[in-house]
Parts: C-alpha cells; sequence; structure tokens
C-alpha cells in the first residue's frame, strides 16, 4: 500500500511545512494541483482551529498580531478597511470600538472567524483620560457643572 503524501497535522513543523507547500502550490497556480490545495487547505484549517491562541487576544491585539504577521502597517489597514487614517488610528489605540462592517472586512480579509473580533474589550475614554483611578476610567463623570430647575 503507498503511503499517503500528506497526513493529519500533529506538529507546529509538520503544519509550517504544509504552509509553506500550500503557498508554493498556490503561486503555481495550476489547475491541476486544486485538489491538493484543496486538501492542504483543509488540513491547516483543522489545525488552526485546534491549536488557536487567538482567544487570549483582546479584538486590537488580535488586528496588531495579524498586522505584525502580515507585515502590514496602519496605512495598509486604512486601505483595507476603507477607513479613515484617523479612525484606524483610534481603533489601534483602543479609542473607538469596531463596526460590523470592520469586523466583517478584517475577517475576510484575514481569513478569521467574525467571533475573533466581536469580543468585547475596554476602550479608553479620551474625555476621562485625565483620571488615573482605573475604576473612574470610561464613564462620564458629573463634575458639578449641571444646573436644576
Amino acid at each position: 500500500m503507498e503511503a499517503l503524501k500528506y497526513t493529519i497535522i500533529k506538529t507546529g513543523k509538520q503544519y509550517n511545512a504544509y504552509c509553506t507547500i500550500l503557498e508554493e502550490l498556490v503561486a503555481l497556480d495550476q489547475k491541476a494541483v486544486s485538489d491538493e490545495i484543496e486538501l492542504l487547505t483543509l488540513l491547516i484549517e483543522k489545525w488552526d482551529k485546534e491549536h488557536n491562541t487567538f482567544d487570549d487576544l483582546n479584538p486590537v491585539e488580535l488586528i496588531k498580531a495579524l498586522m505584525e504577521e502580515n507585515n502590514l502597517k496602519s496605512k495598509d489597514l486604512v486601505e483595507i478597511l476603507g477607513l479613515s487614517k484617523g479612525t484606524v488610528s483610534k481603533i489601534l489605540n483602543f479609542h473607538k470600538g469596531l463596526s460590523k462592517e470592520t469586523i466583517r472586512n478584517l475577517s475576510d480579509y484575514f481569513k478569521v472567524s467574525q467571533e475573533a473580533f466581536n469580543r468585547p474589550y475596554q476602550l479608553v475614554n479620551v474625555v476621562n483620560k485625565h483620571f488615573r483611578n482605573a475604576r473612574l476610567m470610561n464613564t462620564k463623570k458629573d463634575l458639578g457643572n449641571s444646573v436644576s430647575v
């Protein structure tokens, strides 16, 4: 009996090797290797799903990790997401949350499930940034300037 060319991925070394092979096959752009590409994609996705470490990262940290992994800068994210430089900066600095459309675009571009980006995380409220006590962060404070009627 002939040994299988590809097997279930059991090690990180095997995973990296399969990723390299997949990249080479995709670059060939030949219809003859389409079944091989599909098989490798399934094996790699299975490994990714079982060894997903994205749960440790909040959505912004995940974006930054994916940017680093893909050698992207914030200006690249501007083009990918179709947002202004200011908005991308606010997202990356925890000043603005992710919209549904932004989550969809990130998911499509990085091939990561939307759930990875659609988790709660703490934003920095610029209005109250001068308060250093963490309990006071991210809430609007009534500083006694209200007028009673």
